[in-house]
């Protein structure tokens, strides 16, 4: 059990990460593979964990230490981000010789090692295919498709899964709770929506908004004040643009989160993001009880209004326009200027 006070001025995503599989969450399909091969002794020598950051590869890799009882003396963290060239690599060729100090094995977790240059690849691919019986290494990447066939084919790969909006949701307000504090509804969903399917993201802009909260109770407006993240009524304005095929409008809170100076490509997620949702509802109701679970009864009740006169620009079409310009928003000469281009393109204004 964490103790929770003592820790209250560690990082939340170092206070809060899973110390065992049953706190692992989100990756059940690699929790459950992995904890089944270590209770039947049937370790791999060498484990490939790939996946987007933030999802927990760091973590479990040192799960799998623990479980097989590796103390802190037998256990060797590189960041091949910094430490990436055939020097580094000789030095664990040189130490994998040696016995454990005082464990079954000596665990190497290696991370980001997508950055290993050619020559230290070369000089890791043998030690990797026959290793010492005592030996095990962990490898983790976000990019896996920069690891060379040799290696890979070597290695047990598990591919690691962004969470869930609800999952993200979930952990947030739990973690919220566990330090004091309340999020007014629709906090938690803009927390994970930021996030982007990481967990250390989500718990990192969760200790910055708890950390300019004057009480116990932090509003959607101190989420959207700290974190420069679009108001809520300025996505909605949006989405009234669309549904009333109202252009002016729509270009009125385009021009106001420019004004604002608000991250357009964050502003034009959350656009997607309830544009989903309300496609989600209109052409499948029996998802309601999941909508209500990420959004709360407020923007359920606006999204069932947009929707009950069945507007026809809240369509998937329209979707997958937006999804097109959120590609091209990040390297736009004028920030605003993709999404602009985006309405008149659905609103059919261009002819």
């Amino acid at each position: 059990m964490k103790d929770y006070v003592k820790d209250s001025n560690i990082a939340l995503y170092r206070k809060y990460r899973p110390e065992n599989f049953d706190e692992v969450i989100g990756q059940d399909h690699i929790v459950k593979a992995i904890s089944g091969s270590i209770k039947t002794g049937k370790v791999a020598h060498a484990y490939l964990l790939c996946g987007p950051r933030g999802t927990g590869k760091t973590t479990i890799a040192r799960i799998i230490a623990s479980e097989l009882g590796t103390s802190q003396n037998d256990i060797y963290e590189l960041d091949a981000a910094s430490n990436r060239g055939i020097d580094d690599v000789r030095s664990i060729r040189e130490s994998v010789g040696t016995m454990p100090f005082d464990s079954k094995y000596k665990i190497y977790i290696l991370d980001e090692v997508h950055m290993f240059t050619k020559d230290a690849w070369n000089a890791l691919l043998k030690t990797i295919e026959e290793p010492p019986k005592h030996v095990i290494f962990i490898l983790a990447t976000t990019e896996i498709e920069k690891v060379p066939d040799t290696i890979v084919s070597r290695c047990q790969s598990f591919t690691f899964k962004k969470p869930t909006d609800s999952i993200l949701i979930t952990a947030i307000t739990n973690v919220a709770k566990k330090e004091g504090y309340t999020l007014e509804e629709g906090g938690a969903s803009l927390i994970a929506l930021l996030a982007d399917g990481a967990f250390r993201d989500a718990y990192g802009t969760l200790q910055k908004v708890i950390s300019f909260s004057k009480d116990k109770k932090i509003s959607l407006k101190e989420i959207e004040d700290v974190t420069g993240s679009p108001n809520i009524l300025l996505v909605n304005g949006f989405l009234d643009a669309l549904a009333s095929k109202e252009i002016e409008k729509g270009f009125l809170c385009i021009k106001r989160a420019s004004e604002d100076n608000l991250d357009m490509s964050i502003y034009l997620k959350m656009i997607i993001s309830k544009l989903r949702y309300a496609l989600m509802l209109r052409y499948a109701p029996k998802t309601k009880d999941d909508v209500l679970n990420l959004f709360g009864e407020v923007d359920m009740n606006y999204i069932s209004n947009v929707i009950s006169s069945k507007p026809a620009y809240i369509s998937s079409l329209t979707l997958l326009i937006l999804l097109d310009t959120y590609q091209s928003i990040r390297t736009a000469v004028i920030s605003e200027l993709p999404l602009e281009m985006a309405l008149v393109k659905i609103l059919n204004e261009g002819k």
